[in-house]
Formats: structure tokens, sequence, C-alpha cells
């Protein structure tokens, strides 16, 4: 009898470890379920979300970008940007399928490119146009000018047109009535007072400014050099010749033009948003052409 009794016992407290036992393991089941419930949730969450990788010079264009992140973020797309300070490598890049997009060149810059590296990037939207601008050195107007005066001027053969297209629209020189983005100094048919042309590399162009009486420098270099807008005497007309060519735009690789991501990137560097922070941040020296 005592040992029947013993048996009963017996089996009751494995009964119970086996109970708890179970009840451990479906604890740590439920735990381990809810783990990964929220691991597909937080996948699901990130697959609503596009990651859009636009390389861009680091001023105006990744400025411009940061502007329109949040527009993007609302319909989301995690814009990305990435900085190059080269004019070759974010094509490689994106010709390669690295970045999805990038936002620095304009499109005879991209045509040349195409045609020497045999890539297929397509411009998708004009942005902006950066104006050439005639700035104050040692002369604080165009008006007092003296005689003999020195002007530093791009050396590059378009910058170096349009920079003397500029300076005929001030009445300073005149040029062929056919002059084209080909000119040259030499191609100047009236020079009333005898102006001297410094031909200096355009990024160090500002760094010339107090050695001469004007300086016509691009945009660009102006605000990496943090020139002061009130230097800025006359600036390229936002319909001029240049304008229309040189406007600055969204590059993809060709087959991309209707991806979904890339057209709300349009629509947000094409906005009125986009439109009126360039002309908050950069009075004049960067111009909307959309």
């Amino acid at each position: 009898m005592k040992r029947s009794r013993l048996r009963v016992l017996a089996s009751l407290a494995l009964g119970a470890a086996l109970v708890a036992t179970l009840g451990l393991l479906w604890g740590c089941g439920a735990n381990s379920q809810s783990g990964s419930d929220a691991k597909t949730a937080g996948t699901a969450d990130n697959a609503k979300t596009t990651v859009l990788k636009v390389g861009a010079s680091p001023a105006p264009h990744a400025e411009i970008l940061e502007s329109v992140k949040d527009t993007l973020a609302e319909q989301g797309i995690e814009l990305q940007i990435i900085e190059y300070s080269d004019y070759v490598l974010p094509n490689t890049a994106l010709q390669d399928g690295d970045i999805d997009a990038n936002y620095f060149q304009h499109k005879p810059y991209l045509d040349d490119f195409n045609a020497e590296h045999k890539s297929t990037l397509v411009s998708v939207a004009a942005v902006h146009f950066e104006p050439l601008a005639i700035y104050a050195g040692k002369s604080a107007s165009v008006s007092a000018l003296p005689d003999g005066a020195r002007i530093a001027v791009p050396n590059d053969t378009t910058n170096e047109a349009r920079a003397l297209l500029l300076l005929q629209d001030q009445g300073l020189i005149t040029l062929p009535a056919n002059a084209d983005l080909t000119v040259t100094p030499r191609d100047i048919v009236d020079n009333p007072k005898d102006l001297e042309f410094l031909e200096v590399e355009a990024a160090a162009l500002p760094r010339e400014l107090e050695e001469v009486d004007l300086a016509v420098i691009n945009g660009n270099f102006a605000l990496a050099a943090d020139l002061p807008t009130s230097l800025v005497l006359a600036t390229e007309d936002p319909d001029s010749l240049a304008a229309t060519t040189y406007a600055n735009c969204l590059v993809v690789k060709e087959g991309n033009e209707d991806n979904a991501a890339i057209k709300a990137l349009i629509e947000a560097l094409t906005s009125q948003h986009t439109r009126d922070f360039i002309a908050d941040r950069y009075q004049g020296v960067v111009v909307p052409v959309f």
C-alpha cells in the first residue's frame, strides 16, 4: 500500500515537472514568435520605403536636393545624397548603377560625356541655371571702369564666350553679329576702353578679384568662395543663350525615366517650394529655369 502511494506521488511530481517544462517551452516559443512578427513588420515597413541615391555637387545641387528630402519622405522615398567634388565620378557611378540619378551638369557636358565614354545617360529635367556674373574688384561699377582696366574671365572656351557676351550686354565691347558660345577675345570688333582680358581657370577667379578691376565668375565658384552678392554688378539674363543651353539637369540612366521615385523627385525639384528655396537662398546667383 505504501509502495503504491509512493508511485502515485512520484507520478504526480513527474507530471507537474512536465507541465512546468512545457509551459516554459511554450513561453519561449511565444517570445520567439513575437520577435519574428516584429522583424516581419519591420521588413514590411522597410518595403514601403524606396531608397533613392542621387549624386550631386556640394553647392548648390546637394543643398537644393536637401530642401526636398521631407517632401519625398512623405511619399515613402528616402533620398540619399552622395556628394562628389569632380565631374566624372557621378556619371560613371550612375552608369554602373551605384546611384540612381545625378544632379550637377548641363546638357552639353552630358552629351560630350556620353560620346566619349559610350554611356547611356539622359536628362529628365532642367532645374536651374548658374549665371555668370560680373563682380566688382578694384572698380566699384561698370560705368566707372577706367581705360585700360583689367578684367578676369574664365579661360575655358564656353565660359569665356559667355563672359564676353555678358560684357557686350553691358556696352563694354562689341562682338561680331553672329557671335556664339565659341567667341574669344581675339574676335572682339570694338574695345573702346582698351580693356585687358586676363584669362584665368574658372575655379581660381574669386582669388583674383582683388587684383583686377572686374571679374566674370561662374555662380557655383562664387558660392564656394562665399562672395557677397553685393559685389554683383550684372548677371546673364535667364532667357539668354547661355541660360537655355547650360541649365543644370537631373540625369538618369536610360530606361529609368519612368521610375516612380524619379518622377517624384522631378516633381519636387520643379515645384514652387524649390523655386522659392533657390530665390531665397541664392539671391540671383542661382536661377530656376522651370
